[in-house]
């Protein structure tokens, strides 16, 4: 084809099948550019959570180690204490009976104080929906 020459039909077609190729081409790899930009965030946020699972489950091994430690130091000075009761003659089972009925009551306390207060709450918010609800259907 000449530089002057207007191109015929068949030119025209050929030219345009070349162009739309290389332009399908630029648009597959842009595609392709966003899929593997997009593959490699995907890629470092899961390597993220996998060294912060990692670091939770070293934490909840700690903690189990420590709360098994403290369940033996407790175990081992309640036998001290059964053991001092006894040597002054007081019945260890139960002061032990005692001291849990007052920590049961004492939860229930908290649990029912904890309940007034959460109803006194939705009490008050329950008041003030209505104006606010009529406040917005003004607008």
């Amino acid at each position: 084809m000449y530089l002057n020459s207007v191109p015929n039909r068949e030119q025209k077609a050929q030219l345009a099948g070349r162009c739309a190729t290389h332009m399908g081409l630029g648009s597959t790899a842009k595609k392709i550019q966003v899929v593997t930009d997009r593959a490699e965030q995907l890629y470092k946020q899961v390597q993220d959570l996998q060294r912060r699972i990692i670091g939770l489950e070293e934490s909840v091994d700690e903690t189990s180690d420590a709360v098994t430690t403290l369940e033996h130091n407790i175990t081992e000075q309640r036998a001290l204490l059964i053991a001092l009761a006894e040597q002054q003659d007081l019945d260890a089972e139960a002061i032990l009976a005692d001291a849990a009925i007052e920590e049961a009551e004492d939860a229930t306390n908290d649990e029912l104080e904890t309940a007034e207060s959460e109803s006194e709450t939705k009490a008050e918010s329950d008041e003030t929906e209505p104006t606010q609800a009529t406040a917005g259907s003004n607008d």
